[in-house]
């Protein structure tokens, strides 16, 4: 069972992945650092404010544009616990999922600020500062193990397939 409290941070429709990390950031043979760099040019200070286990919490479309792990692998190094959003790209679900970055497709009514739950066994997101709740579809197990084991490498590696 997944269950992640944290404070979230709101984003809108269609967030590309140049605006989750910058392509011309990726030309360093160093990439351990992109979370000095996420969402830099639409909101220049969040790399300093985000906090480690903070969720983003998004509309429709997030992780459109190009099919680089750059933009998942940056926000795990940030600390994003989660992303919450209405709808995400095949592609940037799929990469997200493959490195254990966990998503939930559901439509959520929340300020940026408030405290979420989620709970994914429940298949249940809590606003915690509101007291709404909002139900989404539960992942398979498969999933559950794969974000526990922080990603499909780590997972065939642990035996857990």
């Amino acid at each position: 069972m997944v269950v992640i409290e944290a404070k979230a941070w709101r984003f809108g429709d269609n967030v590309d992945t140049d605006q989750i990390i910058p392509a011309e950031r990726l030309l360093s043979t160093n990439l351990t650092h992109l979370n000095d760099f996420i969402f830099e040019k639409v909101r220049p200070d969040f790399a300093d404010l985000i906090a480690d286990g903070d969720m983003i919490l998004a509309d429709r479309n997030f992780g459109c544009g190009s099919s680089r792990e750059h933009a998942p692998l940056s926000l795990i190094q940030a600390g994003v616990s989660c992303i919450i959003a209405e709808s995400f790209a095949r592609i940037f679900y799929r990469n997200s999922m493959n490195i254990g970055l966990l998503l939930i497709e559901c439509k959520v009514e929340a300020e940026e600020g408030d405290t979420l739950s989620v709970d994914t066994d429940a298949g249940i997101v809590r606003n915690l500062t509101s007291g709404r709740e909002f139900v989404f579809d539960k992942h398979p197990e498969f999933i559950g193990r794969l974000v526990e084991s922080g990603g499909l490498v780590n997972m065939i590696k642990e035996g857990r397939f």
